[in-house]
């Protein structure tokens, strides 16, 4: 196994300079970008937009005026809306985001850094990318952590005793609900659960904003940890409504598929209480992909599928932070958030075939491997 766990780890070095590649390219191919932001900025703020540039506020710079400029420019034709503007300012600010190089040594360098985990600052909010992230990471970690916990703790329960009952009234009723919880979209849901219960136009019994109370470093802890799920409850219920499908009805087929099997029929020829025959013998092989499935279910909740609620419910998460950073082009904030997190799901998906041989010895994959 230990073989294979090295292959693996190899492998990823390959894979996440692909990831980084392609995405790399297609955001540079994408119009607009950081000095279009700038200039976007000037037209209307000039000092806001300039203060960054030299650490001046008033700016010594030779293009913070907007006449003089020199209309035939090459480097003025690269950026939109920047006629008019001194070309000596368009170039200082290539130079202060790092545009004055080749793209390709741009990449070089910023992945050079990136094995180093300097993941650098961030072009619009003047902090670094790891402290940012970091920021961000409790609202996701919280989201994503309770939502996979509850789903697994109801959903595998739930798959178990559909499968026993297979084709019975409570198999059919639950098969029903939880299909209609799937086909309902989380954010619509969120806003019915705050129209409910937290708009005040009918009950007014949990907050309508961020993951604790203004007040909460001043509670003592177990108010701290109250307010704390208190605040939780609706966006995750809101996250829990879809998540429920998918996972019960694996469950279900997995159980069905190996009660019919011969090694279910001998132990109970051999007089094996069901019980015994079901959480014995059943559940392991029925659980595998299940359970060796959870870091990838985990990482997937925690940064996909957040922003909407997040924005719903006024939670300042990573899936907020990533769709800002997308839409204001900044590109240190972009690829180290993206860097990091494929760099742990990659890790995730091998720690979930090291789960495989944890929950069932038999599967060996340096056997098939070779």
């Amino acid at each position: 196994m230990l073989a294979y766990t090295v292959r693996r780890l190899l492998l990823i070095i390959p894979t996440l300079f692909g990831i980084m590649v392609v995405n790399f390219a297609i955001v540079q191919l994408a119009p607009g970008g950081p000095i279009e932001q700038i200039i976007a900025q000037l037209q209307g703020t000039a000092v806001d937009a300039t203060a960054r540039i030299g650490g001046s506020a008033t700016g010594d710079l030779p293009g913070r005026g907007f006449q003089g400029g020199v209309t035939g420019d090459a480097t003025l034709s690269r950026y939109r809306g920047a006629r008019g503007l001194d070309p000596q300012f368009i170039r200082q600010l290539e130079q202060e985001f790092g545009f004055d190089k080749p793209l390709p040594e741009r990449f070089l360098l910023m992945m050079g850094h990136y094995l180093e985990f300097d993941f650098g600052k961030s072009y619009f909010r003047n902090q670094r990318v790891v402290d940012l992230v970091l920021a961000k990471l409790p609202v996701s970690i919280s989201l994503g952590l309770w939502t996979t916990l509850l789903i697994y703790l109801v959903s595998i329960p739930l798959g178990i005793h559909k499968a026993i009952r297979d084709g019975s009234r409570f198999d059919v009723w639950t098969s029903a609900v939880v299909i209609v919880g799937y086909a309902i979209p989380g954010f619509l849901f969120a806003v019915l659960l705050i129209v409910l219960f937290a708009g005040g136009s009918y009950f007014s019994w949990f907050p309508l904003r961020g993951l604790v109370s203004d007040d909460w470093a001043g509670l003592p802890w177990w108010q701290q940890g109250l307010d704390y799920f208190w605040h939780l409850a609706l966006p995750v219920t809101a996250l829990l409504v879809g998540g429920f499908a998918s996972l019960t009805m694996l469950t279900k087929n997995s159980f069905l598929e190996e009660i019919n099997k011969q090694y279910v029929i001998t132990a109970r020829a051999k007089g094996l209480t069901e019980r015994r025959v079901l959480y014995g013998h059943v559940f392991r092989n029925a659980m595998l992909i299940v359970i060796a499935g959870f870091p990838a279910a985990f990482i997937h909740l925690l940064f996909t599928s957040n922003l909407l609620i997040e924005v719903i419910f006024s939670l300042d998460g990573l899936g907020l932070q990533g769709y800002e950073a997308a839409i204001t082009r900044d590109y240190p904030l972009m690829f180290g958030t993206l860097y990091f997190f494929t760099l742990l799901g990659l890790v995730m998906n091998l720690v979930g075939d090291l789960m495989y041989v944890a929950v069932d010895p038999r599967i060996d994959f340096e056997a098939r491997g070779s």
